[in-house]
C-alpha cells in the first residue's frame, strides 16, 4: 500500500518509527495533535492514522478513548514498538563532554541509572524528536538528547549510547485506523475493540460481562471513562481475543448488547505478533 500515514509529534518520534516498521511503503505525515492526525484522515490528507492508546510503563494514553468513538475512523490494525532510548550528540563530541540531556518528560527517569553513572543532568522537553532538532541546529557541544536512533538519522545527530534504559519492556501499542473499516478475517488471531454504556438497572456491567465469560471470550483490556462532563455517564472501553463472526463472540456480543444501551465497534484486526 502506498500513500500516507499520519503521526502526532516531530519527525523522529516514536510514533513516526511505529509508522515506518508497520508501514514502511508508506509517506509518514507529521502531526500537531491527535486531533489533527484524524483530522488528516477525514480530509484526504493522509490514508491511514497511527495513534498510540497504551504504555506498559505509563498506562493509557490520555484522552485517546475518548477521541476514537467520533473519529469517524475504524481500527485495522495494531503495532507494538519497544521504546529504545539513544544518548546522542553533535558529531565529534564525546560523551565525557555531556554535561546535560533533554527529552520528553517521561524518557529521564527511565534512563536513570545510565545519567546517574555518567553524571549527566536530565532537563525536560516537550518533545524528544523536537529537542534532537534544535539541538542540531543549536550547536551546544556540551548538551545531548534521549531519543529513537530514527531522530538522530533525521538531524544528523551521533548516537553516543544505545539501549540506555533501565528497564527492557518498555513498550507502547499503536492502532493504525482507516476511513473504512476492514471485517474479513486476515489472521487467525483477530482482536476486536469496542465502546459501551452500560443501561441504568441494578448489576448491568457484571451482567454485561456474564456473556464473555460464559461464552469463553478473553477480554484482555475493559477501562472506563467519563463521558459530557458528568459522573454518572460512564463508557467503557474494551479490546475481546476474536473476530464478530466467531460464534461464541456472536453469542457474548448479543448479550452484552441486551444490557447497554450504547455500543460500537471500533474495529476488527490482526493481533500483533508481539502481543503473545
Amino acid at each position: 500500500m502506498s500513500g500516507r500515514i499520519a503521526f502526532q509529534g516531530e519527525p523522529g518520534a516514536y510514533s513516526h518509527q511505529a509508522c515506518r516498521d508497520a508501514r514502511p511503503d508508506m509517506e509518514a505525515l507529521p502531526c500537531h495533535t491527535f486531533e489533527d492526525v484524524i483530522s488528516a484522515v477525514n480530509t484526504g490528507a493522509a490514508d491511514l492514522a497511527m495513534l498510540p492508546v497504551e504504555n506498559t510503563t505509563y498506562g493509557r494514553v490520555a484522552d485517546i478513548h475518548r477521541l476514537l468513538p467520533e473519529s469517524g475512523l475504524h481500527i485495522v490494525d495494531e503495532a507494538f514498538v519497544r521504546v529504545h532510548i539513544s544518548l546522542m550528540a553533535l558529531p565529534g563530541v564525546p560523551i565525557e563532554d555531556i554535561e546535560k540531556v533533554r527529552a520528553h518528560l517521561v524518557l529521564i527517569p527511565q534512563c536513570a541509572a545510565f545519567l546517574s553513572e555518567y553524571g549527566i543532568k536530565g532537563e525536560a522537553a516537550a518533545d524528544s524528536a523536537g529537542a534532537a532538532e534544535e539541538l542540531s541546529k543549536a550547536g551546544l557541544r556540551t548538551e545531548g538528547v534521549l531519543a529513537s536512533d530514527l531522530a538522530a538519522e533525521i538531524y544528523g545527530l551521533n548516537i553516543l549510547a544505545r539501549h540506555i534504559e533501565d528497564h527492557a519492556h518498555n513498550t507502547t501499542r499503536f492502532l493504525i485506523m482507516s476511513p473504512k473499516p476492514e471485517h474479513d478475517r486476515r489472521d487467525d488471531r483477530m482482536m476486536t475493540t469496542f465502546v459501551f454504556r452500560v443501561r441504568n438497572i441494578p448489576a448491568a456491567l457484571y451482567k454485561a460481562m456474564g456473556g464473555f465469560a460464559t461464552n469463553g471470550v478473553n477480554m484482555t483490556k475493559l477501562e472506563s471513562y467519563m463521558v459530557d462532563g458528568s459522573f454518572t455517564a460512564t463508557q467503557f472501553y474494551a479490546d475481546i481475543q476474536g473476530h464478530p463472526d466467531d460464534p461464541h463472540v456472536a453469542r457474548a456480543l448479543e448479550e452484552l448488547e441486551y444490557f447497554t444501551s450504547y455500543l460500537k465497534i471500533l474495529g476488527t484486526y490482526p493481533a500483533d505478533p508481539a502481543r503473545g
